[in-house]
């Protein structure tokens, strides 16, 4: 697999010369707080020299230090109170491009601890944050076998870092950067469950994959609906991944995700026109971001918590056998559902997952489901590049949302918090009375009113979890997450996928 491997370094002398390591990456609030001597003079002595010096990321010649490289990257807006430890990350990848373009392959980084506790997690956020500025595309890898830039970054200092879970975290990242950023031939649905399995082989986790037309049919009739149109093509037929992590000894909670995982999406036969459709193979990002997240579970093997998903890969494609708009279809959960647009498709895959995993969640230990998915403009429109949490009432008395919130902004990875109102379960109500509810306006999303909460009571309606709430006699707690605006960076329609919000979740899941 392409990735960064990280060190422990713990000794003070591997900054020097003769250790193996050839460069040292400086991330640091200022030039006075770093805790080396030689490495702060060499700074304070560029400084003089340089104006640059601890104000952009700056490559200095160092005579004595590893490589004779020091490569000094400032945080320059820790004293502003809206920032979060995302400035660690830019300086971090800033600095590590340098490391790259000046020719180290094994890079020491050592970033300034701090005490202000938006920073807490500074030292991991810098490290995961080279390994999303080195990660390369799987079509260049495979077409060119590239190689990974470093041999390996050491990670130096005075705290104890834990390269165990970076690694591990940086493995599962990966994994979703991979599928969720190849083009939709080379991974296509049957080659995104392929690649799950072939990731998953060997590990503690269970994998199965659906793919019989008459079973998905009738398993996950929303879902083949979407797909109707692409079972006539081998390599396009749709498949579900399940996957589950159980892990040794007793377990006190469970975890249940739906992955979207549209391989490309043309809007079916409400066809994406103008241009819309160029980055439509990055819809698989929420499916892509759980089995990411899997990977990390298997890698870790974190203790008391189970984790059970299923992912919903599918090509919306157009033809004459494609679903259309006034069919109404009814889901798993045995509940009626007229299309108002078919290129709404992503809710339709996600609530017939949702309806398998409500049964688990049932007689599950402490149970909390979610949905991941590339799902709305609506949610770029109103946040940009945040994803946004949108609870039932029974996820939003556990504080589920916000806590997430808490735990992903102190990795790198912020959460907007939305919530579901009456006007949404109004705007899904079929005026006809012929079905019990409408997937979608017929307008876009990004200028629709509510236009990435609403399909949170959607998927609440088709999927039964509507039916557990906080008076049912088996309330479930349930968050939607809409990554539309966070899967990818940069260029929107082919920028570097990110893998989000695949460590904000781990670290939900292991302290919840």
């Amino acid at each position: 697999m392409f990735q960064v491997n990280f060190v422990d370094v713990k000794a003070e002398n591997a900054i020097f010369d003769g250790e193996g390591w050839d460069a040292v990456v400086v991330v640091t609030p200022d030039l006075d707080s770093i805790g080396f001597d030689e490495i702060g003079l060499l700074a304070q002595h560029g400084a003089h020299v340089d104006k640059r010096v601890g104000k952009s990321p700056t490559l200095l010649f160092a005579p004595g230090l590893a490589g004779g490289r020091l490569i000094i990257a400032p945080v320059t807006q820790v004293n502003d109170e809206y920032v979060d430890v995302r400035v660690y990350a830019n300086a971090a990848r800033a600095a590590i491009a340098i490391a790259k373009d000046a020719g180290a392959k094994r890079p020491l980084l050592y970033v300034v601890p701090s005490k202000d506790s938006r920073f807490s997690f500074a030292s991991e956020v810098a490290a995961l944050a080279c390994g999303q500025e080195l990660w390369q595309t799987l079509e260049l890898r495979e077409a060119t076998g590239l190689t990974p830039a470093f041999e390996s970054i050491g990670l130096l200092s005075s705290s104890t870092h834990n390269s165990n879970l970076l690694n591990a975290l940086e493995a599962g990242r990966v994994l979703a950067r991979d599928l969720c950023g190849t083009e939709p031939e080379r991974m296509s649905a049957k080659a995104f469950a392929d690649y799950c399995l072939q990731s998953f082989a060997g590990s503690v986790i269970k994998t199965a994959v659906v793919e019989d037309r008459d079973i998905l049919e009738r398993d996950y009739p929303l879902l083949s609906a979407v797909a109707r149109s692409s079972f006539a093509v081998g390599r396009h037929q749709p498949r579900v991944v399940k996957l589950e992590y159980l892990p040794e000894g007793q377990v006190t909670r469970t975890f249940l995700f739906a992955g979207k995982g549209v391989i490309y999406d043309t809007g079916g036969a409400d066809l994406k026109v103008g241009g819309a459709m160029a980055g439509m193979s990055r819809d698989k990002g929420g499916a892509s971001a759980v089995a990411g997240l899997f990977k990390t579970l298997s890698m870790l093997k974190p203790k008391g918590i189970r984790v059970i998903a299923e992912l919903g890969l599918v090509r919306n494609s157009i033809g004459s056998e494609a679903f259309v708009t006034d069919e109404i279809i009814t889901s798993h959960a045995g509940v009626r559902v007229r299309i108002g647009n078919t290129d709404a498709e992503g809710r339709l895959v996600l609530a017939d997952l949702l309806s398998h995993l409500r049964i688990k969640a049932v007689s599950a230990v402490k149970p909390e489901m979610f949905s991941v998915a590339t799902l709305t403009g609506h949610v770029v429109r109103c946040y940009g590049s945040y994803p946004a949490a949108v609870e039932n009432s029974v996820a939003s008395s556990q504080q589920c949302a916000v806590t997430l919130q808490q735990q992903a902004t102190q990795w790198g990875e912020p959460f907007e918090v939305s919530t579901l109102r009456p006007e949404d379960f109004a705007k899904i109500r079929d005026v006809s009375g012929a079905a019990e509810i409408l997937s979608s306006n017929n307008a876009p999303s990004s200028i629709t009113a509510r236009g990435h909460q609403y399909p949170a009571a959607f998927l609440l309606k088709a999927s039964g979890l509507f039916d557990h709430g906080v008076n049912a006699p088996i309330p479930l707690a349930y968050t939607h997450l809409d990554i539309a605006g966070s899967a990818t960076e940069g260029d929107p329609l082919y920028g570097k996928p990110t893998a989000s919000p695949l460590v904000g979740l781990y670290q939900y899941l292991i302290n919840r």
